[in-house]
């Protein structure tokens, strides 16, 4: 079979300016990215060494690093001035950016404060080994709140669940736990509760005996219960209530008598003289053992 020798030529010249094309636009495509991927690098600031939980962030606590543009996670910063004087809510480590999801706002104040979201409240509960289920309640933990004592105008004691799904705060003045110690024993437990919860909780500590629950932190299941009493542990039949003293009730007030009006006395009869006696002389004769008396009017009255 004979070749065209000028089609042989013509197809040589045309691989080889496809090569020469191609070899072109791929230098210029190669240095093109390079050229993108120097263009896309961010500064960014992460921490310079172990941040724990509590910790305000001062120059010696961040550094900056480059990384590319789409590596710039959501929330971080580029300058240092952005996060310094900012508590630390949440572990950072070593190298790892820092991100407004790990820290509180600046002037939140230290230690515990910034790790209160906005609208909760902290309240502390004393607790002993029962109460604080041996020392296993850690901080980040969650537990149901139980008080037992006697409601008003019933014979029987009674547990009832008061509160469900709390986060522990802390165990005394540890705030985060390293994983390695099994257990806190402590006297004090703060609890992350809201202002209506923080009134139940008052209430309950201050009335009756309190005992914190421990449950599953990834159970957020509210069980609805009506509590327990004394009676049904025994199976006794329950107690009467006694019975309600009776309300005092104030005797009544008489009523004022009315104003009585006092009229003047009748003027009396005028009274006619009484008749005078009649004046009399009495003469008086003795004569031996017989004595006479003789009566005779004066002149000039009537006999």
């Amino acid at each position: 079979m004979r070749f065209d020798r000028r089609f042989v030529v013509a197809l040589s010249i045309s691989l080889v300016w496809a090569l020469i094309v191609a070899g072109v636009f791929y230098r210029l495509a190669g240095s093109g990215a390079a050229r993108a991927r120097a263009a896309a690098q961010k500064k960014i600031v992460v921490a310079a060494k172990p941040l724990p939980m509590g910790a305000t962030l001062d120059r010696d606590s961040v550094k900056l690093r480059t990384v590319p543009e789409y590596l710039f996670p959501a929330g971080a910063h580029a300058l240092v001035e952005e996060v310094l004087e900012r508590p630390v809510i949440s572990p950072i480590q070593p190298d790892e950016p820092i991100v407004d999801a790990r820290l509180a706002a600046k002037g939140s104040g230290m230690g515990l404060a910034p790790l209160i979201p906005s609208g909760m409240r902290a309240i502390s509960v004393r607790v002993n080994d029962v109460v604080g289920v041996a020392g296993f309640i850690l901080p980040g933990m969650r537990v149901d709140v139980l008080v037992t004592g006697r409601p008003p105008n019933q014979a029987d004691t009674v547990t009832r669940t008061v509160l469900q799904n709390i986060t522990v705060l802390s165990a005394g003045q540890t705030t985060q736990t390293d994983g390695k110690s099994p257990s806190i024993v402590t006297p004090v437990v703060t609890l992350l509760v809201d202002p209506h919860q923080a009134e139940a909780m008052t209430l309950a500590n201050n009335e009756g005996h309190i005992q914190l629950v421990l449950r599953n932190s990834t159970d957020n299941h509210l069980a609805a219960t009506r509590g327990r009493q004394l009676h049904d542990l025994y199976g006794a039949p329950a107690a009467a209530a006694p019975a309600p003293a009776p309300a005092r009730q104030s005797a009544p007030r008489a009523a004022a008598p009315a104003p009585v009006v006092e009229k003047p006395p009748a003027p009396a009869p005028p009274k006619s003289p009484a008749p005078s006696a009649p004046e009399v002389d009495r003469v008086i004769m003795i004569r031996g053992a017989i004595t006479t008396v003789t009566v005779s009017p004066r002149e000039g009255h009537a006999p």
